[in-house]
């Protein structure tokens, strides 16, 4: 619990002032950048207190953002920060979901542009602020997807989204009961408004959590690829 959020805080760090000195060094310093990362994690530990939610909401989201920006050729560090904080009120304030977020960020001086990307991946159940970028869209879309991934990773023998495959989510999709609290409507309007097959969604928030399977509690024991 302790020693390994520990070990977490100084690997970030560790990456936070690398990232700083290489961007330094090549002249894209961007003031916001250091910023962003540090009060990003503060800001979360200060207000979420459940170390699974932070897991299985925070950075599942997270790493997936950073896996679509890498694949549209788009701001990593902007679109995983982002994922990061999406749900920074759920848990103190769920009454509030997204309003009492856009208040905690634009205190901490955010950008207008980051706080609407975070807001409106609650559009039509939270909040009335429409995703219009590809960030936005790519953040309501896979923000549902990845407990329905993690869900059917958890069910397999192995408990591993290593070896997990778009058709197994998708047997797990057509059951109602099975991860009853993740709205399916949400997912395929995400994906018509990202103009793929939510096939494709899954297999891309899939290849996104496997990046960070160790963080997520998702590595299991896989016997082999993934069948």
């Amino acid at each position: 619990g302790e020693k390994r959020d520990g070990r977490e805080a100084v690997v970030m760090l560790d990456v936070i002032e690398s990232s700083v000195r290489k961007w330094e060094k090549n002249g894209e310093w961007d003031g916001f950048f250091l910023f962003k990362q540090k009060t990003a994690y503060g800001m979360l530990r200060s207000l979420v207190g459940s170390e699974m939610f932070i897991r299985d909401s925070a950075y599942a989201v997270e790493a997936v953002m950073r896996f679509m920006a890498r694949k549209l050729g788009q701001d990593e560090e902007k679109w995983g920060v982002i994922g990061l904080v999406h749900d920074l009120d759920y848990e103190k304030f769920p009454e509030q979901h997204c309003t009492k977020t856009r208040e905690i960020l634009q205190e901490h001086g955010w950008p207008e542009e980051y706080v609407r990307a975070v807001v409106s991946h609650g559009w039509g159940l939270c909040s009335d602020v429409q995703p219009l970028s590809d960030l936005e869209k790519t953040l309501y879309a896979v923000d549902e997807l990845t407990g329905l991934v993690a869900a059917s990773a958890l069910v397999r023998p192995s408990k591993s989204v290593l070896d997990l495959t778009v058709s197994s989510v998708r047997k797990k999709w057509k059951s109602p009961a099975f991860a009853a609290g993740v709205d399916r409507s949400v997912i395929t309007r995400g994906a018509e408004m990202l103009g793929v097959t939510v096939e494709q969604l899954i297999e891309d928030t899939i290849m996104g959590m496997r990046e960070v399977a160790d963080t997520i509690g998702l590595r299991g024991t896989p016997a082999g690829p993934p069948s």
